[in-house]
Formats: C-alpha cells, sequence, structure tokens
C-alpha cells in the first residue's frame, strides 16, 4: 500500500474519539474498509455505541490471529497538548494524536497488512483473522466476550498490536484493582469513643495487606515481583466529626508464580479477619486480569523474533511488560501461542501528545504483512 493511505487510515483512526463506551464509530470504519472484498465481516455488539468487529479473509489453511483494541483513553484537558488531540498531525517523523502509540498505529498498520494481503498478486497461503475489541482501557471485556463466543479458539496464533517499538513481548504481568468500603458510626469528635470511625479498619487493612504481600518472595525471573500501591483513600465529613463512612482502592500487578485467585484470597482473608473484630468493611474486585505466562519457547515468538531479524534486520528480542492486555483474555483458549508486537514504542501512552514514529508504523505494517506469509509457510508445513 501506498504511505499516503496507510497514513490516511491510521489518522482516520485517530479522528475517531473512540474513548471508552463510544468505539462502534471505529468498528465502523474498518467495516467500510474491507467491504469490497471477499472478507468476512461480523459485528459483535457488547453494548449500545459499542462493538467489536471480527474480520476474517482468506478460506483455507493456517489461521492467524489480529488483535487490536478500538478504544483510547480520555482527553483530560487539550489544552496541555501542542496539537488537536483527535486530529493526526504530522510533523518531524512523528504522527501525533490521541491513540497514535496506544494502540491505533498497532491496528492501523494490522489493518493495512489484511488489505495489502488481498490486494496482492500472489494467492493467500492461509487466513488472518482480525480481533477489533472494546474495552481494553477498562477492563479488556470486549477480549473477554469475543474469547467467550468462541472467535478465538481457531487460532493457531495470535498476535496484539500494543505498542513496543516492534520489540516481542513474551509475557506481562496481570492485574487486580480493588475497592474496599468501610462503614462506622458518625459522632462528634469531642466523644469518639461513642462513635466508630470508619479510617481507622482501612489503616489496619493496609498495614495487614503490606505484610501478607509482602511475605510470599516469589520473583519472576522476567518480571520480577509482585507489587502492590494503595492509589486512593477517602473518608469522613468534616474535621470535628468521626467518619461514618470511607474507602479505599488498590492496584495490584501480579505474576505468575503469584496468581490472582492467590492474591484475592490472602485479602478476602484479611477483610474476614478484621470484620470478625468488629470492622465493617467489603471488598470488591474490577475486571482482574492475569498474568500471561511466557511465550519465549513458541513457535510464534521464535518466528516473529526470525522474520524480524532476516527480513527487516532488527534484534528481534524477547521482552516483558509490566502492564496487562488483551492478552490476558485471550490466553483462557487453550494452547494459544500469543506474542505483543506493534510499531509504537509506548513511551507517551495515555499522555499529552501521544505520538508514533511515522517510519516505525509503516514498518508495522510491512512486518505484519511479512509475518503473515512465514506463519503461513511454517504452520502448514508443520500441520
Amino acid at each position: 500500500m501506498e504511505k499516503t493511505r496507510a497514513l490516511k487510515i491510521l489518522s482516520d483512526l485517530i479522528a475517531i474519539p473512540s474513548i471508552n463506551d463510544q468505539e462502534a464509530q471505529v468498528a465502523d470504519y474498518l467495516a467500510d474498509l474491507f467491504a469490497g472484498y471477499p472478507a468476512q465481516i461480523q459485528r459483535v455488539r457488547y453494548a449500545p455505541g459499542r462493538d467489536n468487529l471480527v474480520v476474517t479473509i482468506g478460506d483455507h489453511g493456517p489461521l492467524l490471529g489480529f488483535s487490536g483494541h478500538e478504544d483510547v483513553v480520555a482527553v483530560d484537558s487539550s489544552k496541555d497538548w501542542d496539537y488537536p488531540p483527535f486530529t493526526a498531525t504530522m510533523k518531524d517523523d512523528k504522527l501525533y494524536g490521541r491513540g497514535a502509540s496506544d494502540m491505533k498505529s498497532g491496528l492501523a498498520a494490522m489493518v493495512v497488512a489484511m488489505l495489502d494481503l488481498l490486494d496482492g498478486k500472489q494467492p493467500l497461503d492461509g487466513r488472518i483473522r482480525l480481533l477489533a475489541s472494546v474495552g481494553e482501557e477498562t477492563g479488556e471485556y470486549g477480549a473477554a466476550q469475543l474469547t467467550e463466543a468462541g472467535y478465538a479458539s481457531e487460532l493457531q496464533g495470535l498476535v496484539i498490536g500494543e505498542p513496543t517499538d516492534l520489540h516481542i513481548r513474551v509475557t506481562h504481568k496481570g492485574v487486580i484493582d480493588y475497592r474496599v468500603e468501610s462503614l462506622g458510626k458518625s459522632v462528634h469528635s469531642s466523644q469518639p469513643s461513642l462513635g466508630k470511625n470508619a479510617i481507622l479498619p482501612l489503616v489496619e487493612f493496609v498495614h495487614q495487606a503490606q505484610i501478607t504481600l509482602s511475605q510470599d518472595n516469589q520473583v519472576d525471573e522476567i518480571l520480577g515481583s509482585l507489587t502492590h500501591v494503595v492509589s486512593q483513600i477517602q473518608g469522613g465529613a468534616q474535621i470535628n466529626t468521626v467518619p461514618a463512612h470511607a474507602w479505599l482502592t488498590g492496584n495490584i500487578r501480579t505474576i505468575p508464580a503469584y496468581p490472582n485467585e492467590l492474591v484475592m484470597q490472602q485479602l478476602d482473608d484479611i477483610v474476614h479477619h478484621l470484620n470478625s473484630q468488629g470492622a465493617q468493611l467489603k471488598i470488591t474486585y474490577s475486571y482482574p486480569e492475569p498474568p500471561l505466562p511466557n511465550q519465549g519457547q513458541t513457535a510464534l515468538a521464535q518466528l516473529a523474533s526470525q522474520v524480524l531479524q532476516e527480513q527487516f534486520q532488527l534484534q528481534g528480542d524477547l521482552t516483558a511488560g509490566m502492564g496487562a492486555t488483551d492478552a490476558s483474555e485471550y490466553h483462557h483458549v487453550p494452547n494459544l501461542p500469543i506474542i505483543i508486537v506493534g510499531p509504537a514504542d509506548g513511551t507517551t501512552d495515555h499522555q499529552p501528545n501521544e505520538f508514533v514514529s511515522i517510519d516505525k508504523y509503516l514498518l508495522g505494517c510491512k512486518f505484519y504483512e511479512k509475518f503473515a506469509r512465514a506463519f503461513w509457510q511454517k504452520f502448514t508445513v508443520n500441520h
């Protein structure tokens, strides 16, 4: 595909303000791109205005998955931007705009590669299924829906286009977001014994959680150890009143050796213990995502490394990530190898003046095309 059209596709995607709850326009745009081709196009609605899109090309042979999310994070204030966040601006080999890095450049590059394969003179020796999902930034629930519906079940490999600067991410941490609410009894602060301070049990919860989560010395050789951050705390109505309600939130990044289920059980046990001593605590979890086990020894990861080294003279190194991705959901498919490779470097994700290198984006378009053909050849021979 010519450079101008490839950049137009990315620019058009950035112009769609697909913050959470507004992804359907991205699905509309991508569906239109494939409308004139022999492609199977399926919309999978999550909620009004929120459509996942599944596009499959090819009619025989090995099935490779491409995955990208349609949503972007919100812009707190456009005043912090040097360029309009929802207008693609190209300057000095950079393309600026919300989602340019995370991850419309990866999604666009995968789409460009698929269109180039359809436009090419060579026959398609295999199939590609694009999984464009909603809600990745707030819980990966689009990917969860597609997984549960079986759209990833037949895949023989999956590439997720999150920003990696064309390095191959083969593992990443999981995530647990939790909220603890505490109830007490409000009285005048001059007579605290008549009331019940809702903040104090939260303080004890934090103390015990920090001790418990640091006692397990499990360390992943690539990802390191689990991390725990108490990120918000709030309570009380005014300074001279014993607080009747308080809450806090926390964020935990987990590793395969210290799985989410164990962490949540430990936190539940702390809440149960404190409640048995008179506290009134309730803990809830928001979209916990498991870590991605190391995929470095899979044929998929080794092939990606080979293609990057031999056809693009890049390192093809295998790396790890700290943040969760849709891979946490797709990994529920048994024996599905997954790698994460995208053109952006990720240094400006969720920040003002988010950008992607134009050269890297165009290189990503070519990589996905070359990798698809290498995948088809290898898996046709092996299967």
